[in-house]
């Protein structure tokens, strides 16, 4: 069942309903000023962290579902409603919210009054555009209430959530013509205040909320509303809200259009008040002054879409199938840009207020959006190796308004390092960009500790080879990728987390996931030495991956597929010896992607273990046989129920592993069979099962163990993103970035003809033709470029600014 559909020209998905079976939400905003927002005009915004600079409030969990948002109502005659159903949740004639590329359109009608609204977040500023345009669709005048209404946060969401008698009595407001002004705590310790305004006189407000809505209502049914008439509250103390009364005529026919600006300024701290107690509203002025005409709003719309239309241009592919094309050229990437943006903080399962920038997902996210703004990733880059520790480790995450490490989650999750030699090898196959090794960055945050961007990476490498365990593969720690899986945790306490509990000093919890990735990324660590000249350290560089293929194929390896690690007593952990556990997907991908076992036939024996094993109709599943009772020395994997996230759900995010590891092996078919089983476009038709947007990846789908199976949780937010458009793109497509030109090798499926690909790539344009006339699924006969033929498929990077022809033909 479908909810909705793909408006592909529009670069839409085009929501025909309310009645989703989860709210389906979109992201609004590139850089600083972010927004969630809903299909009921649902979630909030922030400025740069979600926490510590929370601009309006939002309640998670809350019944009804998805209340809380940017609302506006209509009193028409008796009746009151709102246009994006939610939260009158009166019945519409029409409904049609539209998610485009940074903006939603929400449109409703109800008795003959329509009325249609765009919100987005302009290129560089920072505020939020409602655009409302307001119809009479009827045969007879219409004398209407517009109400708006928003509630403000007060600044810090976690202190919001909880320090109740310090912020029901902080808050502050100013009421300037059709501006509401919330600047709570300006007078104290901040120098930034929000403000709503509207570009039309008004006929009334209200900004304290309990005024506002009455004593013990709701936001479906403000008293304001149902009486007509604002009260003109003013917020002291308790919870500030903005909320404009206009009143409108229309004759029928005619149109009224309304431009409402939420918008977040900061001054500096000599230019804080125009006189003692009215604050410096220059800054405003100017924003408020750029959006006031329906004019200056379609302008700045456009250019929000020439702005996707530009970073959208630099991959594009013609397969001739639809969900493949939709997914790769819009909506794939869309989700990069957002996951880069916010990593995995601030999602309808991210609360924005527990966690911060994640070290190793914000790493991870660099894969699938170098290609769009090369420059933004090279910051991200250069910010997260500030964060490393001295001896190569990392924090696993850190706060993006102060860019420094989070104490509250710590370190020692033995993974985190080698993503940084990941991403950065990854910026500078797509950009030729040595430089950025040359960069001197702090580690800790610490000027006085600081170091070449290329000794952040050596550090990196060399802390996995001092963390090894007895078997010569490499310390856990509290965790690797899979956080769920604590071989040193043994909690018994319900009130502490697994990630940041007091660990066992056990030196024997090895990580074999953490071995396969160490081969893996440090031939990547290898061959940036040899271009660097640094001959010796790539040489024991080299010694010390060897020894790690060695450890595996001793100690990793159980017959049929990869062991996924030992416990802290030894044992061997996703084992045929196990009683339940038996076999791991990470491994399998990563040992394979490492090319450990292509030569000996253990490669393919644990692909094919993953096919008999873990596949299943919605995806490959992370375990199996799934854990039915809660393990202590393996810790917070065992604590869910059977099928439901790291306990034998489809992990999305790991799935792409196994894709490129079928796409090293030649199994083009294989590949693209588990790419199409997750692809949210190949998933739409059964949205009532999968629950969540049928346009972006979510984290997990449930597994075939669970009450539930192919229901799918925490979308948006997550590495699936970043690792499916790398599987896609680089392996079955086989357009892959390399250190001197782009290497060309598809893997596909036999059926697939050919394809095209028009890939902007150091300052050139490749208009790339693959044809498949003997129907292979991998390998390359022949390589023309611009007419000539070329002795191999790895393209020159041009750089020269030009268009280049490459056509290619498999065999």
């Amino acid at each position: 069942m479908k909810f909705g559909y793909f408006d592909d020209n529009k670069r839409e998905y085009v929501i025909t309903t309310p009645l989703t079976p989860f709210p389906w939400i979109n992201y609004l905003g590139m850089k600083d000023f972010l927004s969630l927002i809903s299909n009921h005009a649902g979630g909030y915004c922030f400025y740069k962290d979600a926490r510590l600079r929370r601009i309006t409030r939002f309640r998670y969990n809350n019944v009804p579902l998805d209340m809380g948002g940017r609302y506006f109502y209509i009193k028409d005659n008796e009746d009151f409603w709102s246009p994006s159903w939610m939260p009158t949740r009166k019945v519409l004639e029409f409904y049609e919210c539209r998610h485009g590329l940074g903006y939603t359109i929400i449109t409703g009608r109800r008795n003959g009054v329509e009325v249609e609204q765009t919100f987005f977040v302009p290129v560089d500023e920072n505020c939020e555009i409602h655009y409302l345009k307001i119809t009479n669709k009827s045969t007879q005048p219409k004398d209407l209430t517009l109400f708006s209404l928003i509630e403000f946060c007060l600044w810090n969401a976690l202190d919001d959530m909880t320090n109740f008698q310090r912020n029901l009595s902080t808050g502050e407001v100013e009421i300037e013509g059709s501006v509401i002004y919330h600047k709570t705590e300006y007078r104290e310790r901040r120098n930034h205040y929000s403000f709503y305004s509207v570009n039309v006189p008004i006929d009334g407000f209200d900004t304290d909320r309990d005024t506002f809505l009455g004593l013990y209502r709701g936001f479906d049914a403000p008293l304001a509303v149902e009486n007509g008439k604002s009260f003109n509250s003013e917020a002291h103390g308790w919870a500030p809200i903005a909320s404009h009364m206009i009143k409108i005529s229309l004759q029928p026919g005619e149109a009224k259009e309304l431009v409402f600006v939420l918008g977040y300024v900061e001054n500096d701290e000599d230019k804080k008040w125009l006189k003692k107690g009215v604050i410096n509203k220059e800054k405003a002025y100017k924003m408020i002054e750029k959006f006031k005409n329906p004019e200056d709003v379609q302008r700045s719309f456009e250019n929000l879409r020439l702005f996707w239309s530009n970073l959208l241009n630099k991959f594009n592919v013609l397969t001739g199938i639809d969900k493949v094309d939709r997914m790769v050229n819009i909506w794939n990437q869309y989700q990069c840009m957002v996951t880069f943006n916010l990593s995995r903080s601030a999602s309808y399962f991210e609360s924005g207020i527990g966690r911060g920038m994640g070290f190793r997902d914000s790493n991870q996210d660099i894969l699938g959006f170098v290609h769009q703004i090369p420059e933004r990733a090279r910051e991200r880059i250069l910010d997260l190796a500030a964060t490393q520790l001295e001896d190569g480790g990392a924090y696993h995450q850190y706060q993006p308004l102060t860019k420094r490490g989070n104490n509250e989650i710590g370190s020692n999750f033995n993974d985190d390092p080698l993503w940084l030699i990941l991403s950065t090898a990854h910026y500078i196959k797509e950009t030729g960009d040595w430089s950025i090794l040359d960069e001197i960055v702090p580690f800790e945050n610490d000027p006085q500790k600081a170091a070449s961007m290329f000794e952040h990476l050596r550090r990196a490498f060399y802390h996995v080879v001092n963390n090894l365990g007895p078997h010569g593969l490499p310390l856990i720690g509290r965790a690797d990728w899979n956080d769920c899986l604590n071989l040193n945790a043994f909690s018994t306490n319900p009130d502490e987390s697994f990630q940041t509990c007091d660990n066992k000093d056990g030196k024997t919890a090895e990580s074999v996931m953490i071995a396969g990735m160490f081969v893996y990324v440090g031939k990547e660590f290898v061959k940036i030495c040899e271009r660097l000249g640094k001959e010796d350290i790539a040489k024991d560089a080299q010694y010390h991956i060897e020894k790690m293929k060695e450890a595996i194929l001793n100690y990793g390896y159980d017959g049929e597929w990869f062991l996924r690690a030992y416990d802290y007593f030894g044992n061997k952990v996703g084992s045929k010896e196990n009683d339940e556990g038996k076999i791991f997907i990470e491994t399998q991908g990563f040992c394979v992607m490492a090319g450990i076992g292509l030569d000996d036939g253990k490669a393919i024996s644990a692909l094919d273990s993953v096919k008999k094993y873990l596949d299943t109709e919605h995806g490959i599943v992370l375990v199996q046989p799934a854990f039915t009772e809660y393990k202590i020395h393996l810790g917070e994997i065992t604590s869910y129920p059977p099928g439901y996230k790291e306990n034998a759900a489809v992990f999305c995010h790991n799935n792409p592993w196994i894709m490129i590891a079928e796409c090293i092996v030649g199994r083009g078919d294989r590949a693209f069979e588990y790419w199409s089983k997750i692809a949210p476009s190949y998933r739409e038709e059964i949205s009532d099962v999968h629950k969540l947007e049928p346009y972006v990846y979510c984290q997990m789908i449930a597994g075939k163990d669970a009450y539930k199976p192919g229901e799918a949780k925490n979308s948006w937010l997550t590495g699936s993103a970043a690792w499916n458009f790398v599987a896609m793109t680089q392996w079955i497509l086989g357009i892959r970035p390399d250190y001197d030109g782009l290497l060309i090798d598809p893997c596909v499926p036999r059926e697939w003809k050919g394809f095209t690909v028009k890939r902007v790539f150091r300052n050139a344009i490749y208009n790339i033709q693959v044809k498949n006339p003997d129907g292979v699924s991998k390998g390359v006969k022949k390589v023309v470029v611009d007419g000539k033929e070329m002795s191999s498929n790895l393209i020159p990077a041009f750089s020269d600014g030009k268009e280049h022809f490459v056509e290619v033909i498999m065999g």
